[in-house]
């Protein structure tokens, strides 16, 4: 949404309900790795390492659902099933394999604020064992 522009709730949720979409790491890694071509379900699965079967399925399911894949059934025994990007889906190639090369050039950056977080967080003093007493005692409820 531009600056300036008034705040219109149907938009985003309709923008929230895309990016939860395309936004998951297991959506990104399927759209990234079918940018090479058509792919069968255990070709994913293998090349996908972490995901689960029902995982993949769901995901699958999914970007189908939006309309970013196809699942094309072939006639043989047993079944062959393709996966494909569609033409909507190879548009989302470009802003993934771009949010992928920032992450990529960025991720030293981010792990060094992390560490710079992390530590001040375990350097702030935790408050007094009594003050912590006392705000229980104050908030039991009274007989």
């Amino acid at each position: 949404m531009a600056r300036g522009k008034p705040h219109v709730t149907g938009d985003c949720r309709a923008i929230g309900a895309v990016l939860a979409r395309v936004g998951d790491k297991w959506s990104v890694l399927i759209v990234s790795r079918l940018g090479n071509g058509p792919m069968r379900f255990n070709e994913l699965k293998r090349d996908i390492g972490g995901i689960s079967q029902r995982m993949l399925t769901l995901t699958l399911r999914g970007l189908e659902r939006d309309g970013l894949i196809t699942r094309t059934v072939f006639p043989t025994v047993p079944p062959r099933v393709d996966y494909e990007l569609t033409a909507l889906g190879r548009s989302l190639l470009v802003p993934v394999s771009a949010l992928g090369e920032w992450a990529r050039k960025n991720m030293s950056r981010i792990e060094d604020a992390q560490a710079k977080f992390d530590g001040r967080a375990a350097k702030k003093p935790m408050p007094p064992v009594e003050v912590v007493r006392s705000a229980a005692v104050l908030r039991q409820p009274h007989s």
